[in-house]
């Protein structure tokens, strides 16, 4: 049985020395990579999809359970820890390389098996040497990092290494070449599965049949999986819906958010909102080309060298103003976006990075990707929800999602204390609830030229997806 890793030896060795130069400055010791075990459903050999931790991905390659890595920071060598196929796992699941060929695939030396790893570990630590790990998000590699490591397993992550995870952040954020037209790959599998929606949307489709529809397209191309659950919705007004059980019906808004992953398991991350009935009102039209403006405002900023925070108030700034024509707001537009008032209608932040995790590095903490040491995270209803904030560089790719939500029970909230009352039309907007959400998102890359939409353009301007229904 073939297997698969995600590039060529020289991509894992220099990403690795990236890594080990960075380190190197500050720290001493070894990095441990603990890969993922696969996860019970309902009984021990009925296991979920495996899914690779993607750090270990980075570094060392193999999308396969049960092995571990670490880089010595010191002398650069980098090893693979785990056993070779028995025969009963060869029996049922087919021959597989040994590890040493593993190892050797991917640069590295084989170290032994996970009983071996610990050994090596002890080794580090009573020699005085520091064990570098990232935080663990799944409990078995917390059991995993306490078996190696002697820590208790759930006092890991008080040992996890802020210096490690800086360097990460450091090495992944910039995307080479190769992992852009992984990226575009995954983003031709959203093409597809947009372009099935667009055809499909209908007055009288149940959701669930249109979900269907798109997770066989995503199952049948790169890696089989989606990036994330799919949000497919008519009540776009919760912002991550993933119940499936509405017909369409003729008036609605059908909001989809879905993502892909490539056969290298990198991310694509799209949203569109249609008009059931093919068509949209008068006043969807308004509201539609409001977000579409302000996600077009988030792009045009997306340069190098500028702050993403700064986007997603410019963002905020447009939707204000759309708003204001639709007698929703009224007021200073800066002044509204100062208070926070726009976040009744627009509560999330502007987007986040993207590459091997759909919410790229999230694991290694939100403020860690996308705060860095720049800037501290604002307390402000709305701007809180901003994952991504720092500086741009080029090299980056994230999304550019701007929305716009009628969420009955936030408005009755905001409504009861009169908050924003000096911006926000309270009379009208009660006549707006039941209107559903619009989102509007494409993922960015920032180039030295400016900013650039990856994967082939997806309608998204009422002309094109009035023409696309149609056809």
């Amino acid at each position: 049985m073939p297997f698969r890793t995600l590039f060529d030896i020289p991509t894992y060795t220099q990403r690795r020395a990236a890594l080990t130069d960075i380190m190197g400055r500050a720290a001493s010791g070894i990095i441990l990579l603990p890969g993922h075990t696969e996860s019970p459903v309902n009984y021990p050999h009925n296991c979920y999809d495996f899914r690779q931790d993607s750090s270990f991905l980075y570094f060392f390659g193999h999308d396969t359970p049960n092995i571990a890595a670490t880089i010595d920071i010191d002398s650069g060598e980098a090893k693979l820890w785990g056993r070779d196929a028995s025969m009963d796992d060869i029996i049922w699941s087919g021959p597989v390389p040994s590890m040493v060929e593993r190892a050797e695939r991917v640069g590295a030396a084989w170290g032994g098996d996970i009983a071996a790893l610990k050994t090596y570990a002890n080794k580090a630590v009573s020699s005085g040497r520091t064990i570098h790990h990232l935080p663990a998000y799944r409990a078995e590699t917390r059991e995993m990092l306490a078996r190696v490591t002697g820590f208790a397993s759930a006092d890991s992550n008080h040992h996890v290494s802020q210096t490690l995870i800086r360097a990460v952040v450091e090495v992944r954020s910039i995307k080479t070449a190769e992992e852009v037209t992984e990226i575009e790959s995954a983003l031709d599998i959203s093409h597809a599965m947009y372009s099935a929606a667009l055809r499909t949307a209908r007055p009288g489709i149940s959701e669930r049949t249109l979900y269907g529809m798109l997770r066989g397209i995503a199952a049948s191309a790169g890696s089989g999986a989606h990036s994330f659950p799919t949000i497919l919705s008519v009540h776009g007004e919760t912002l991550h819906n993933h119940n499936h059980d509405n017909i369409m019906q003729a008036g609605d808004l059908l909001l989809i958010d879905s993502g892909a992953e490539s056969a290298k398991r990198y991310a694509s991350d799209i949203t569109r909102t249609l008009p059931v009935s093919g068509t949209f009102s008068g006043r969807q039209k308004a509201l539609y080309e409001t977000v579409l403006a302000a996600q077009l405002t988030g792009i045009a900023q997306a340069a190098a060298g500028r702050r993403f925070v700064d986007a997603h108030l410019a963002a905020a700034a447009t939707i204000v103003d759309g708003l204001k024509d639709a007698g929703l707001m009224r007021g200073n537009t800066q002044d509204a976006v100062a208070a926070g008032a726009h976040a009744l209608f627009y509560p999330h932040g502007l987007g986040h990075m993207m590459g091997l995790d759909v919410h790229d590095m999230e694991s290694l903490g939100e403020d860690n990707v996308g705060y860095a040491d720049e800037l501290e995270r604002s307390g402000q209803f709305g701007l809180r929800g901003l994952r991504l904030a720092r500086t741009l560089r080029e090299g980056f790719v994230l999304t550019v999602e701007p929305g716009l939500y009628f969420i009955p029970d936030l408005i009755k909230s905001w409504q009861s204390e009169a908050r924003c009352a000096d911006f926000i039309n309270y009379s009208a907007v009660s006549d707006w609830i039941g209107f559903g959400g619009i989102r509007i998102e494409d993922d960015v890359l920032v180039t030295a030229e400016g900013p650039r939409v990856l994967g082939k353009p997806i309608p998204k301007t009422v002309t094109e997806i009035e023409e696309a229904m149609r056809d």
